[in-house]
């Protein structure tokens, strides 16, 4: 799998990414950026690229497997579920933007995919965390 970006009619795609495996991107509130997960290394990571493909960068790099990246609307922060080895549950961490100051924002279940709210204080996640997949919102003022 590769990312590509195209003009809005559909036309003109350009391939943005070299190495196969690229999956879940997502666009930095100013447009300037990709954050993405991939397995170019042989670990699920989460990089960044800038939008024209350029100046790709990993964010994470240990022995988990780490997706779903999601910008906070300020673009100062990545969200992102993790699984740190495979007896593990996922969970939802936090990030800056430059891969620095990961911080682990579930525990006790099972949390994927995770979505800012437009003003930045909440997340969205699903989590089967009482046996049945719903919708959860964790607000991150109490955090």
């Amino acid at each position: 799998w590769h990312i590509y970006v195209m003009d809005a009619d559909g036309s003109n795609p350009r391939q943005l990414t070299s190495h196969r495996l690229n999956e879940k991107p997502s666009w930095s509130p100013d447009g300037t950026q990709i954050a993405f997960q991939s397995y170019r290394d042989g670990n699920w990571e989460i990089y960044v690229m800038d939008a024209d493909g350029n100046n790709l960068r990993r964010l994470t790099n240990h022995n988990a497997w780490d997706g779903s990246p999601s910008w906070s609307p300020d673009g100062t922060q990545i969200a992102f579920q993790s699984k740190h080895d495979s007896n593990s549950n996922w969970h939802i961490y936090v990030m800056d933007a430059d891969g620095s100051n990961p911080r682990q924002l579930t525990r006790y279940g099972h949390y994927e995919s995770p979505s800012w709210s437009p003003d930045g204080t909440q997340i969205a996640f699903q989590s089967n965390r009482d046996g049945n997949w719903e919708i959860y919102v964790l607000d991150l003022q109490w955090e």
